[in-house]
């Protein structure tokens, strides 16, 4: 595969006429919004319109706003690239490339079919459109590849969607496998101005020169991961790789395991994956939902521009907090009670918690009722309760038939034949018939369900004592608050919450309000860093999926939370089973310069000496900078390196790394120093030097990083080299270590300057 490329000063030949295609794109894509735009004054309707005619209505104008969605490009580039097919290479099936709603392609030369009418209706500028260069060999199809499906006004493709079974060469094609290409060309673009041009020929043109490692388009990728981040992730919709290029295409049914070390693009790769799967399943899809968990809100955060940049906006950003509703969340557990509340044999205490609240009287129930009284032996309430535990699907759904059983034992307990409903009506506000009904069975929340059995040793014994040791039950115990509406709960909680709130059901008042015992369930589930997701949470996402359709991306060596799996095995035994799981691997490190991930490498061999770093595609840079102080000179010395480092870093980032027990005082430190910065914890990454506590890095990419006291980190973190290798391996150009303890033994001084 022969290599030509022309960044920089060295203009291409062609560079003119592929500016003046790209212009003529955006005059397209221009005249495609004005068009979606007018398309609301055709739906309009009067006052009083039928209701039949105000719901069209507000359909149409979702599928109005979503086009203008995705026609609204901001300053992200429309065109990348193109590709140039063989004369005799059948080109693949396009499969309806216009956002699944147009014409299939039937030429790559739109423009040059624009007729006069089209210029004539306004929707083009006059003038001819310009031709397109000549694809190479002189009688293949070209197709320009893009952010968006852009045609003309005579429907003739101008740029083919990314997504689009035709664009696949371009991410795919290689010089053992050219899937029919004679000529593949990336572009490098600034808004609308196109820069420079690489060529990539296939076959005999090829020659034999130029590299054949499997990477595609190799300078515009490495200017895009030379640029300086912003603090939010960019989309690589024109760098996608093969091998990311083949996840994001892969089948939607089943589950899909991503392994990927770090700077492999798995968390940018997953999200791609869910733009094409609702470009190619627009329905279902779109109706029942795409859903993508991250680990922390400082996460999503990060990444929250990359699917509307890519004309997806409808899709579901959460953590897991997100999914339960009606409580506070904050913090975390200490690690015991952490991995209690993570463990599958949660499922049985709650189960038994449940059982627990669904008690006979201890003695019979006698009420008064006009001249006479009513009553309700043990017995009778015995009995009810059984037959209510055979009949209820949930708990709270059960209250009904214990409540109906009571007011049927009480009217036949009468010396005269009475109405059950009278019965009711008259006596279900009384408080002893309400203290029978709470005591039988009482209506419970979720958080009321855990307020009162964490506020209570006996009640925690009760309920796990054959399943959890007594040390595991202590850990439970905490102190109830004054009412159920004051408690914060924590992350490790939520799981155990919506375990909780699938054993109850919805309450009376919560169904009156909307709320149903079923729940939310979405058609794709993406779960990023899903390697310290713990059972009972695992388990919570396997309850939303519709289908069983996920994709589970992460990092086995970056495993370092209280539920450190050792291998995906762990993780797909408690995933959906509807279809056998698929795995895929990402192997390239495209993001960490070599140096510093020869450094990580070394401390990914004593983390977990069975996963194989990533090969770095950037082999050059800086090596890693260690500098050793007294204890008493460290958040200084901090600063002066962080002041250093961000000199060098020019506009890019930077990201002081710290054990969670350090955040403040390194954040004292800078502001002392005169450093204007951020901290994770508050203001996310919106601040060009941030200090973020160890444990909410991971997913993150920084252009420059300063990792402090690499051995507190090992001490302080329940997987403390894994989260020392995640810490080394977050800088895209400059790494910085700043300590004062001994560094642990994998990183010796050796390969690194001080």
């Amino acid at each position: 595969m022969g290599l030509r490329r022309t960044w920089g000063t060295t203009l291409h030949p062609e560079l003119e006429a592929e500016q003046a295609y790209i212009d003529f794109a955006y005059e397209c894509l221009a005249a495609a919004r004005d068009r979606a735009s007018s398309l609301r004054t055709m739906v309009e309707v009067g006052r009083g319109g039928t209701e039949q005619a105000r719901f069209e209505r507000e359909v149409i104008f979702d599928s109005i706003a979503q086009r203008l969605g995705q026609l609204e490009l901001g300053d992200a580039t429309l065109c990348f690239g193109r590709i140039d097919t063989e004369p005799e290479a059948a080109a693949p099936a396009p499969g309806g490339v216009v956002n699944g709603h147009g014409p299939p392609v039937t030429n790559g030369h739109g423009p040059a079919a624009a007729t006069d009418a089209a210029r004539a209706d306004g929707a083009l500028p006059a003038g001819p459109p310009p031709a397109p260069p000549g694809p190479a060999g002189g009688a293949g199809d070209t197709f320009y590849i893009g952010r968006v499906a852009v045609s003309d006004a005579n429907q003739e493709v101008v740029v083919v969607d990314w997504r689009a079974p035709v664009a696949e060469p371009f991410y795919r094609a290689t010089g053992r496998s050219p899937m029919g290409l004679a000529r593949r060309r990336h572009f490098a673009t600034r808004g609308r101005r196109l820069l420079g041009i690489e060529d990539e020929l296939f076959g005999e043109r090829a020659l034999g020169l130029g590299r054949d490692d499997g990477i595609s388009g190799h300078g515009a990728l490495i200017a895009a991961l030379e640029t300086a981040r912003s603090g939010r992730l960019g989309d690589i919709v024109a760098t996608i790789q093969g091998e990311q290029d083949e996840i994001i295409r892969a089948p939607m049914p089943g589950v899909l395991v991503v392994q990927g070390g770090p700077g492999t693009g798995k968390t940018v790769v997953a999200l791609h994956r869910a733009a094409y799967l609702l470009y190619t399943h627009r329905f279902p899809l779109e109706d029942q939902g795409v859903l993508v968990i991250g680990p922390n809100r400082l996460f999503l955060g990060y990444i929250e521009q990359v699917l509307p940049s890519l004309g997806e906006a409808g899709v579901q950003l959460a953590v897991l907090a997100d999914l339960v509703d009606t409580v506070a969340v904050r913090g975390r557990d200490d690690p015991l009670p952490a991995r209690v509340k993570g463990d599958a044999r949660m499922v049985k205490v709650l189960a038994k918690a449940v059982r627990d609240r669904k008690r006979p009287l201890r003695r019979d129930l006698v009420v008064g009722y006009g001249l006479t009284h009513l009553r309700l032996t043990v017995a009778q309430s015995e009995r009810i309760v059984a037959d209510a535990r055979r009949r209820a699907r949930h708990h709270n759904g059960g209250r009904r038939f214990v409540e109906q059983g009571v007011w049927e034992a009480l009217a036949d307990s009468a010396r005269t034949p009475v109405d059950p409903g009278e019965v009711r009506s008259r006596l279900r506000h009384t408080p002893e018939v309400r203290e029978a009904l709470e005591r039988m069975w009482p209506v419970l929340t979720p958080a009321q369900l855990l307020h009162d059995l964490y506020g209570s040793h006996a009640l925690l014994e009760l309920a796990g004592r054959r399943h959890l040791s007594d040390e595991e039950v202590a850990s439970l115990v905490r102190p109830r608050s004054e009412s159920v509406e004051a408690v914060t709960w924590t992350v490790d909680d939520v799981p155990v919450l919506d375990e909780a709130r699938a054993l109850l059901g919805a309450t009376p008042r919560g169904r009156r309000n909307g709320d149903t015992d079923d729940l939310r369930t979405y058609g794709h589930i993406i779960v990023d860093e899903a390697q310290d997701l713990s059972p009972m949470q695992l388990r919570m996402l396997t309850r939303r999926s519709l289908n069983g359709s996920m994709t589970v991306v992460g990092d086995i060596a970056q495993s370092t939370g209280a539920w450190a799996h050792a291998s995906w095995d762990e993780v797909l035994d408690l995933l959906p089973e509807r279809r056998p799981p698929r795995r895929a691997e990402l192997t390239v490190g495209y993001r960490i310069p070599g140096p510093n991930m020869a450094l990580a490498a070394r401390v990914l061999a004593e983390a977990a000496p069975e996963i194989s770093p990533p090969q770095s595609v950037r082999e050059d840079g800086r090596d890693p900078h260690v500098v050793q102080v007294a204890e008493a000179d460290l958040a200084a010395q901090v600063a002066a390196t962080t002041i250093t480092e961000l000199a060098e870093a020019g506009t890019g980032n930077l990201g002081v790394i710290c054990p969670g027990s350090l955040t403040d005082r390194v954040s004292e430190a800078l502001t002392r120093a005169g450093v204007d910065h951020g901290v994770a914890l508050t203001q996310g990454l919106s601040q060009q030097v941030t200090v973020v506590p160890v444990n909410m890095v991971k997913g993150l990419e920084l252009d420059a990083t300063v990792v402090v006291e690499p051995a507190l980190v090992v001490e302080e973190e329940p997987q403390g080299m894994r989260s020392l290798y995640v810490a080394l391996t977050r800088a895209t150009k400059l790494l910085s270590v700043v300590h004062a303890l001994p560094l642990p033994a994998a990183m010796a001084p050796e390969g690194a300057t001080a």
